[in-house]
Protein backbone atom coordinates (compact mmCIF):
# COMPACT_ATOMS: atom_id res chain seq x y z
CA UNK A 1 0.00 0.00 0.00
CA UNK A 2 2.82 2.65 0.71
CA UNK A 3 5.03 1.42 -2.37
CA UNK A 4 0.69 2.15 -4.42
CA UNK A 5 0.69 5.40 -2.50
CA UNK A 6 4.37 6.80 -3.21
CA UNK A 7 3.64 5.46 -6.89
CA UNK A 8 0.71 8.58 -7.17
CA UNK A 9 3.54 11.08 -6.09
CA UNK A 10 5.29 11.41 -9.06
CA UNK A 11 1.73 12.12 -11.68
CA UNK A 12 0.62 14.47 -8.19
CA UNK A 13 4.12 16.31 -8.78
CA UNK A 14 2.67 16.14 -12.79
CA UNK A 15 -0.09 18.39 -11.65
CA UNK A 16 1.79 20.38 -8.90
CA UNK A 17 4.12 21.53 -11.23
CA UNK A 18 1.91 21.65 -14.63
CA UNK A 19 -0.24 23.92 -12.75
CA UNK A 20 2.69 26.11 -11.72
CA UNK A 21 3.87 26.58 -14.88
CA UNK A 22 2.62 28.67 -18.59
CA UNK A 23 -0.26 27.41 -20.46
CA UNK A 24 2.10 26.50 -23.16
CA UNK A 25 4.87 24.42 -21.34
CA UNK A 26 2.12 22.88 -19.04
CA UNK A 27 2.42 19.68 -21.05
CA UNK A 28 5.93 19.51 -21.65
CA UNK A 29 5.97 19.67 -17.36
CA UNK A 30 3.90 17.24 -16.93
CA UNK A 31 5.86 14.82 -19.56
CA UNK A 32 8.73 15.37 -17.63
CA UNK A 33 7.16 13.71 -14.67
CA UNK A 34 6.06 11.03 -16.32
CA UNK A 35 9.22 10.47 -18.72
CA UNK A 36 11.19 9.54 -15.47
CA UNK A 37 8.34 7.51 -14.11
CA UNK A 38 9.18 5.65 -17.30
CA UNK A 39 13.02 5.71 -18.05
CA UNK A 40 14.09 5.42 -14.02
CA UNK A 41 11.50 2.35 -13.54
CA UNK A 42 13.52 -0.08 -16.39
CA UNK A 43 16.52 1.09 -15.03
CA UNK A 44 16.16 0.19 -11.19
CA UNK A 45 14.69 -3.56 -12.29
CA UNK A 46 17.80 -3.43 -14.67
CA UNK A 47 20.70 -2.26 -11.73
CA UNK A 48 18.89 -0.08 -9.69
CA UNK A 49 17.93 -2.54 -6.76
CA UNK A 50 21.57 -4.21 -7.19
CA UNK A 51 23.59 -0.82 -7.10
CA UNK A 52 21.48 0.42 -4.02
CA UNK A 53 21.17 -2.88 -1.83
CA UNK A 54 23.85 -5.32 -3.24
CA UNK A 55 26.52 -7.04 -0.98
CA UNK A 56 29.27 -6.50 -3.36
CA UNK A 57 29.75 -2.90 -1.79
CA UNK A 58 32.72 -0.63 -3.72
CA UNK A 59 33.85 1.27 -1.02
CA UNK A 60 31.24 1.81 0.91
CA UNK A 61 29.64 4.27 -2.08
CA UNK A 62 27.81 2.34 -4.66
CA UNK A 63 27.04 -1.54 -4.84
CA UNK A 64 27.99 -3.67 -8.00
CA UNK A 65 25.36 -3.19 -10.95
CA UNK A 66 25.72 -6.57 -11.97
CA UNK A 67 25.04 -8.83 -8.77
CA UNK A 68 21.54 -8.98 -8.95
CA UNK A 69 21.00 -7.31 -12.95
CA UNK A 70 17.43 -7.80 -13.71
CA UNK A 71 16.38 -8.38 -10.07
CA UNK A 72 18.30 -12.12 -10.28
CA UNK A 73 17.97 -14.52 -7.67
CA UNK A 74 15.47 -11.02 -5.81
CA UNK A 75 11.88 -12.01 -6.61
CA UNK A 76 12.18 -16.34 -6.00
CA UNK A 77 14.52 -18.72 -4.69
CA UNK A 78 15.46 -21.85 -6.00
CA UNK A 79 12.68 -24.39 -4.15
CA UNK A 80 10.09 -21.51 -5.53
CA UNK A 81 9.43 -19.48 -2.99
CA UNK A 82 9.33 -15.89 -2.76
CA UNK A 83 12.29 -14.50 -1.39
CA UNK A 84 12.31 -13.18 1.88
CA UNK A 85 13.84 -9.92 2.96
CA UNK A 86 15.47 -8.16 5.09
CA UNK A 87 12.23 -7.03 6.92
CA UNK A 88 10.70 -9.88 7.37
CA UNK A 89 8.48 -9.71 4.61
CA UNK A 90 8.80 -10.48 0.60
CA UNK A 91 12.07 -9.12 -0.64
CA UNK A 92 9.83 -7.92 -3.95
CA UNK A 93 7.96 -5.47 -1.96
CA UNK A 94 10.55 -3.67 -0.71
CA UNK A 95 11.99 -3.66 -4.26
CA UNK A 96 8.78 -1.94 -5.65
CA UNK A 97 8.91 0.25 -2.68
CA UNK A 98 12.18 1.59 -3.03
CA UNK A 99 11.78 2.06 -7.35
CA UNK A 100 8.96 4.71 -6.71
CA UNK A 101 11.69 6.23 -4.14
CA UNK A 102 13.76 6.61 -7.05
CA UNK A 103 11.16 8.10 -10.04
CA UNK A 104 10.23 10.87 -7.60
CA UNK A 105 13.57 11.95 -6.86
CA UNK A 106 14.36 12.02 -10.50
CA UNK A 107 11.33 13.95 -11.09
CA UNK A 108 11.46 16.73 -8.69
CA UNK A 109 14.61 18.11 -10.37
CA UNK A 110 12.26 18.64 -13.66
CA UNK A 111 10.72 22.06 -11.59
CA UNK A 112 14.05 23.41 -12.28
CA UNK A 113 14.04 23.16 -16.41
CA UNK A 114 10.56 24.22 -17.08
CA UNK A 115 9.83 25.85 -20.13
CA UNK A 116 13.28 25.24 -22.17
CA UNK A 117 14.86 21.90 -22.70
CA UNK A 118 14.74 19.28 -24.89
CA UNK A 119 13.20 16.79 -23.78
CA UNK A 120 14.96 13.61 -25.11
CA UNK A 121 17.94 14.87 -22.79
CA UNK A 122 15.93 15.40 -20.06
CA UNK A 123 15.06 11.51 -20.38
CA UNK A 124 18.77 10.50 -20.99
CA UNK A 125 19.54 12.56 -17.68
CA UNK A 126 17.01 11.13 -15.91
CA UNK A 127 18.84 7.63 -16.72
CA UNK A 128 22.52 8.96 -16.52
CA UNK A 129 21.37 10.87 -12.94
CA UNK A 130 19.51 7.83 -11.19
CA UNK A 131 22.34 5.90 -12.08
CA UNK A 132 25.44 8.07 -10.98
CA UNK A 133 23.85 10.18 -7.99
CA UNK A 134 20.47 8.58 -6.58
CA UNK A 135 21.25 4.72 -6.52
CA UNK A 136 25.06 5.42 -4.63
CA UNK A 137 23.39 7.95 -2.44
CA UNK A 138 20.81 5.06 -1.55
CA UNK A 139 23.97 2.75 -1.12
CA UNK A 140 25.85 5.13 0.87
CA UNK A 141 22.63 5.57 3.31
CA UNK A 142 20.20 3.08 3.20
CA UNK A 143 22.20 0.15 2.49
CA UNK A 144 25.44 0.14 4.15
CA UNK A 145 27.39 2.14 3.25
CA UNK A 146 29.74 5.58 4.04
CA UNK A 147 26.56 7.87 5.06
CA UNK A 148 25.16 5.07 6.98
CA UNK A 149 25.07 3.79 10.73
CA UNK A 150 27.24 0.67 9.90
CA UNK A 151 31.25 0.20 11.14
CA UNK A 152 32.04 1.01 8.10
CA UNK A 153 30.59 4.39 8.19
CA UNK A 154 31.80 8.01 8.51
CA UNK A 155 29.89 8.82 12.07
CA UNK A 156 31.81 5.42 13.09
CA UNK A 157 35.25 6.37 11.94
CA UNK A 158 34.42 9.33 13.59
CA UNK A 159 33.41 8.41 16.84
CA UNK A 160 33.67 4.94 16.63
CA UNK A 161 31.45 1.83 17.54
CA UNK A 162 29.67 -0.50 19.85
CA UNK A 163 27.99 -3.80 18.56
CA UNK A 164 29.34 -3.26 15.49
CA UNK A 165 27.50 -0.34 14.78
CA UNK A 166 27.86 3.29 15.18
CA UNK A 167 27.97 4.55 18.41
CA UNK A 168 26.36 8.14 16.98
CA UNK A 169 24.28 6.84 13.85
CA UNK A 170 22.94 9.08 11.24
CA UNK A 171 19.39 10.12 11.55
CA UNK A 172 17.59 10.11 7.34
CA UNK A 173 14.31 8.03 8.21
CA UNK A 174 13.00 8.50 4.61
CA UNK A 175 14.88 10.55 2.42
CA UNK A 176 16.60 14.02 3.43
CA UNK A 177 19.47 13.51 2.18
CA UNK A 178 19.08 11.00 -0.47
CA UNK A 179 16.03 12.66 -2.04
CA UNK A 180 15.87 15.74 -1.58
CA UNK A 181 18.92 17.12 -0.89
CA UNK A 182 20.39 15.49 -3.84
CA UNK A 183 17.70 16.47 -5.99
CA UNK A 184 17.75 20.17 -4.58
CA UNK A 185 21.00 20.87 -5.27
CA UNK A 186 20.67 18.68 -9.03
CA UNK A 187 18.34 21.33 -9.37
CA UNK A 188 20.55 24.39 -9.04
CA UNK A 189 23.21 22.87 -10.83
CA UNK A 190 21.22 22.18 -13.70
CA UNK A 191 19.76 25.79 -13.48
CA UNK A 192 23.17 27.43 -13.64
CA UNK A 193 24.37 24.86 -16.44
CA UNK A 194 21.36 25.21 -18.69
CA UNK A 195 20.62 28.62 -18.56
CA UNK A 196 17.68 31.25 -17.54
CA UNK A 197 14.47 31.31 -19.35
CA UNK A 198 14.23 34.66 -22.14
CA UNK A 199 13.36 37.13 -20.03
CA UNK A 200 14.23 36.21 -16.87
CA UNK A 201 13.62 37.70 -14.18
CA UNK A 202 11.34 40.46 -15.44
CA UNK A 203 9.13 39.01 -17.95
CA UNK A 204 8.21 35.53 -16.56
CA UNK A 205 4.82 33.71 -17.23
CA UNK A 206 3.01 33.75 -14.28
CA UNK A 207 1.49 30.23 -13.03
CA UNK A 208 -1.56 29.19 -15.56
CA UNK A 209 -3.47 26.92 -13.25
CA UNK A 210 -3.61 26.99 -9.63
CA UNK A 211 -6.32 24.61 -8.61
CA UNK A 212 -3.69 22.01 -10.50
CA UNK A 213 -1.28 22.74 -8.72
CA UNK A 214 -3.29 22.64 -4.86
CA UNK A 215 -4.50 19.31 -6.58
CA UNK A 216 -1.20 17.81 -6.66
CA UNK A 217 -0.14 19.20 -3.64
CA UNK A 218 -3.19 17.53 -1.88
CA UNK A 219 -2.06 14.05 -3.93
CA UNK A 220 1.46 14.52 -2.71
CA UNK A 221 0.37 14.84 0.80
CA UNK A 222 -1.61 11.96 0.44
CA UNK A 223 1.36 9.98 -1.36
CA UNK A 224 3.99 11.21 1.74
CA UNK A 225 1.86 9.20 4.39
CA UNK A 226 3.51 5.99 2.43
CA UNK A 227 6.60 8.26 1.68
CA UNK A 228 7.27 8.28 5.78
CA UNK A 229 4.86 5.68 7.23
CA UNK A 230 6.18 3.08 5.15
CA UNK A 231 9.65 3.67 5.52
CA UNK A 232 9.11 2.19 9.26
CA UNK A 233 8.91 -0.92 6.94
CA UNK A 234 5.42 -2.72 9.32
CA UNK A 235 2.38 -1.69 10.02
CA UNK A 236 3.84 -0.80 13.61
CA UNK A 237 3.68 1.80 15.83
CA UNK A 238 6.87 3.64 14.52
CA UNK A 239 4.32 3.77 11.22
CA UNK A 240 1.59 5.61 12.88
CA UNK A 241 4.34 7.98 14.60
CA UNK A 242 5.59 8.76 11.49
CA UNK A 243 1.97 9.00 9.94
CA UNK A 244 1.20 11.75 12.58
CA UNK A 245 4.53 13.31 12.70
CA UNK A 246 4.02 13.77 9.11
CA UNK A 247 0.87 15.28 9.47
CA UNK A 248 1.59 17.22 11.85
CA UNK A 249 4.68 19.22 10.30
CA UNK A 250 3.11 19.59 6.63
CA UNK A 251 0.31 21.73 8.54
CA UNK A 252 2.75 23.99 10.43
CA UNK A 253 4.36 24.38 7.64
CA UNK A 254 1.79 25.43 5.86
CA UNK A 255 0.56 28.34 8.26
CA UNK A 256 4.77 29.25 8.42
CA UNK A 257 4.86 29.82 5.01
CA UNK A 258 1.25 31.67 4.87
CA UNK A 259 2.85 33.88 7.84
CA UNK A 260 5.73 35.30 5.79
CA UNK A 261 3.63 35.53 2.43
CA UNK A 262 1.25 37.82 5.23
CA UNK A 263 3.62 39.90 6.57
CA UNK A 264 5.38 40.66 3.46
CA UNK A 265 3.08 40.34 0.59
CA UNK A 266 -0.27 41.47 2.70
CA UNK A 267 -1.86 38.03 1.56
CA UNK A 268 -1.70 34.89 1.98
CA UNK A 269 -2.01 32.86 -1.87
CA UNK A 270 -2.95 29.17 -2.95
CA UNK A 271 -0.12 28.64 -4.30
CA UNK A 272 1.98 29.54 -1.33
CA UNK A 273 -0.27 27.19 0.65
CA UNK A 274 0.48 24.33 -1.55
CA UNK A 275 3.84 25.34 -1.26
CA UNK A 276 4.61 25.51 2.09
CA UNK A 277 2.33 22.04 2.80
CA UNK A 278 5.50 20.53 0.40
CA UNK A 279 8.01 22.38 2.24
CA UNK A 280 6.57 20.74 5.60
CA UNK A 281 6.23 17.18 3.94
CA UNK A 282 10.29 17.52 2.74
CA UNK A 283 11.28 18.87 6.08
CA UNK A 284 9.40 16.05 8.15
CA UNK A 285 11.03 13.23 5.80
CA UNK A 286 14.55 12.80 7.74
CA UNK A 287 12.52 13.01 10.97
CA UNK A 288 9.75 11.09 10.95
CA UNK A 289 10.45 8.65 12.73
CA UNK A 290 12.82 9.91 15.62
CA UNK A 291 10.67 13.14 16.58
CA UNK A 292 7.35 13.67 18.51
CA UNK A 293 3.99 15.40 17.14
CA UNK A 294 4.82 18.68 19.33
CA UNK A 295 8.61 19.00 18.15
CA UNK A 296 7.18 18.18 14.67
CA UNK A 297 5.30 21.33 14.75
CA UNK A 298 8.36 23.45 15.61
CA UNK A 299 10.39 21.36 12.63
CA UNK A 300 7.85 22.02 10.31
CA UNK A 301 7.01 25.13 10.49
CA UNK A 302 10.49 26.89 11.01
CA UNK A 303 10.92 24.97 7.71
CA UNK A 304 7.70 26.55 6.12
CA UNK A 305 9.50 30.07 6.82
CA UNK A 306 12.90 28.92 5.84
CA UNK A 307 10.99 27.48 2.66
CA UNK A 308 9.09 30.44 1.73
CA UNK A 309 12.58 32.47 2.44
CA UNK A 310 14.50 30.23 -0.02
CA UNK A 311 12.26 30.23 -3.12
CA UNK A 312 13.92 34.46 -3.09
CA UNK A 313 17.39 32.75 -3.20
CA UNK A 314 17.02 33.02 -7.19
CA UNK A 315 16.52 36.36 -7.77
CA UNK A 316 19.31 37.41 -5.03
CA UNK A 317 21.53 34.97 -7.22
CA UNK A 318 20.33 35.18 -10.38
CA UNK A 319 20.21 31.46 -11.23
CA UNK A 320 16.24 30.34 -12.94
CA UNK A 321 14.79 27.56 -10.71
CA UNK A 322 11.64 27.63 -12.83
CA UNK A 323 9.64 25.98 -10.23
CA UNK A 324 10.99 26.41 -6.83
CA UNK A 325 13.34 23.19 -6.71
CA UNK A 326 16.12 24.70 -4.88
CA UNK A 327 13.89 26.47 -2.30
CA UNK A 328 11.38 23.99 -1.34
CA UNK A 329 13.32 20.92 -2.10
CA UNK A 330 17.07 21.71 -0.83
CA UNK A 331 16.48 24.50 1.88
CA UNK A 332 13.80 22.56 3.35
CA UNK A 333 15.63 19.51 2.95
CA UNK A 334 19.14 20.87 4.59
CA UNK A 335 16.88 22.10 7.67
CA UNK A 336 14.90 19.10 8.23
CA UNK A 337 18.32 16.60 7.96
CA UNK A 338 20.22 19.21 10.36
CA UNK A 339 17.53 20.14 12.66
CA UNK A 340 16.56 16.55 13.77
CA UNK A 341 19.39 17.11 15.83
CA UNK A 342 17.91 19.49 17.99
CA UNK A 343 14.68 17.24 18.34
CA UNK A 344 15.03 13.77 18.24
CA UNK A 345 13.27 12.03 20.55
CA UNK A 346 16.94 9.85 21.61
CA UNK A 347 20.06 12.05 22.47
CA UNK A 348 18.72 15.08 20.33
CA UNK A 349 20.73 18.08 21.39
CA UNK A 350 17.58 19.44 23.86
CA UNK A 351 17.71 16.01 25.57
CA UNK A 352 19.96 15.76 28.42
CA UNK A 353 22.99 14.09 27.14
CA UNK A 354 24.54 16.89 25.43
CA UNK A 355 27.64 15.44 24.27
CA UNK A 356 25.49 12.78 22.08
CA UNK A 357 23.08 15.57 20.76
CA UNK A 358 26.86 17.62 19.37
CA UNK A 359 27.58 14.81 18.06
CA UNK A 360 24.48 13.47 16.03
CA UNK A 361 24.54 17.59 15.08
CA UNK A 362 27.97 17.07 13.35
CA UNK A 363 27.08 14.20 11.91
CA UNK A 364 23.49 15.33 10.60
CA UNK A 365 25.71 18.36 9.16
CA UNK A 366 28.62 16.05 7.83
CA UNK A 367 25.97 13.82 5.85
CA UNK A 368 23.84 16.63 4.56
CA UNK A 369 27.25 18.44 3.06
CA UNK A 370 28.18 15.36 1.31
CA UNK A 371 25.23 14.26 0.18
CA UNK A 372 25.58 18.27 -1.40
CA UNK A 373 28.65 17.53 -3.18
CA UNK A 374 28.59 14.33 -4.27
CA UNK A 375 25.27 15.28 -5.80
CA UNK A 376 26.69 18.60 -7.09
CA UNK A 377 29.92 16.99 -8.79
CA UNK A 378 28.36 14.18 -10.76
CA UNK A 379 25.26 16.12 -11.90
CA UNK A 380 27.56 19.08 -13.14
CA UNK A 381 29.07 16.36 -15.55
CA UNK A 382 26.76 14.70 -16.49
CA UNK A 383 24.72 17.63 -17.64
CA UNK A 384 27.89 19.44 -18.99
CA UNK A 385 28.30 16.29 -21.27
CA UNK A 386 24.80 16.29 -22.34
CA UNK A 387 24.80 19.79 -23.08
CA UNK A 388 28.36 19.25 -25.07
CA UNK A 389 26.30 16.28 -27.00
CA UNK A 390 22.81 16.02 -27.44
CA UNK A 391 22.45 19.85 -26.28
CA UNK A 392 20.03 20.89 -24.02
CA UNK A 393 18.11 24.46 -24.90
CA UNK A 394 15.63 24.39 -27.47
CA UNK A 395 16.06 27.68 -30.21
CA UNK A 396 14.70 30.76 -29.15
CA UNK A 397 11.98 30.97 -31.76
CA UNK A 398 10.46 27.31 -29.80
CA UNK A 399 10.77 28.82 -26.27
CA UNK A 400 8.78 31.87 -27.22
CA UNK A 401 5.80 30.20 -29.33
CA UNK A 402 5.91 27.53 -26.69
CA UNK A 403 7.62 24.02 -25.34
CA UNK A 404 4.47 22.04 -25.81
CA UNK A 405 4.70 22.55 -29.42
CA UNK A 406 8.32 22.53 -30.26
CA UNK A 407 8.56 19.30 -28.28
CA UNK A 408 5.51 16.89 -28.17
CA UNK A 409 3.06 18.81 -31.30
CA UNK A 410 0.55 19.45 -28.83
CA UNK A 411 -1.11 21.67 -26.93
CA UNK A 412 -3.05 21.73 -23.49
CA UNK A 413 -5.65 24.01 -24.61
CA UNK A 414 -7.37 24.71 -28.00
CA UNK A 415 -8.12 28.52 -26.84
CA UNK A 416 -8.09 29.17 -30.29
CA UNK A 417 -8.81 26.82 -32.36
CA UNK A 418 -5.89 26.08 -33.57
CA UNK A 419 -4.67 22.90 -32.03
CA UNK A 420 -2.97 21.42 -34.94
CA UNK A 421 -3.81 17.58 -34.97
CA UNK A 422 -5.77 15.11 -37.36
CA UNK A 423 -5.61 12.49 -34.90
CA UNK A 424 -4.25 11.47 -31.51
CA UNK A 425 -1.19 9.88 -32.55
CA UNK A 426 0.17 13.46 -32.95
CA UNK A 427 0.49 13.69 -36.75
CA UNK A 428 0.12 17.67 -37.91
CA UNK A 429 -2.60 18.69 -40.15
CA UNK A 430 -0.80 20.67 -42.96
CA UNK A 431 -4.15 22.64 -43.84
CA UNK A 432 -4.69 23.98 -40.53
CA UNK A 433 -3.61 27.46 -39.35
CA UNK A 434 -0.79 28.10 -37.25
CA UNK A 435 -0.72 28.48 -33.44
CA UNK A 436 0.44 32.20 -32.96
CA UNK A 437 3.57 33.32 -31.35
CA UNK A 438 3.34 34.64 -27.49
CA UNK A 439 3.78 37.93 -29.23
CA UNK A 440 0.38 37.61 -30.81
CA UNK A 441 -1.57 36.45 -27.85
CA UNK A 442 -1.29 37.81 -24.50
CA UNK A 443 -0.92 35.56 -21.97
Amino acid sequence: MSASLVFLMTPALALFYGGMSSRRSVMNIMMMSFGALGVVSVVYILWGWSMSYGTQSWGGVVANPVEMFGLKDQIIDSSGEFVEGANGYANVIDIGFQLTFAVISTALISGALAERVKFSTWLVFSGAWATLVYFPLAHMVWGGGLLSHTQNSLSAWLFGTEGGEAIVAPIDFAGGTVVHISAGTAALVLALVVGKRAGFPKHLSRPHNLPFTMLGAALLWFGWCGFNGGSAFAADGLAGLAWLNTAAAAAAAMLGWMLIETLRDKAATSLGAASGVVAGLVTITPAAGALTPMTSLILGFIGGILGCLGVGLKFKFGFDDSLDVVGVHLVAGLWGTIGVALFAREGGMLSDDYAYGFKLLVIQTLIAVVAMLFSAIVTYIIAVVLGKTLGWRIDKEAEANGIDLDQHRETAYDVVGTNNFAHAGGSMDKNAPVIPSRTDIKE
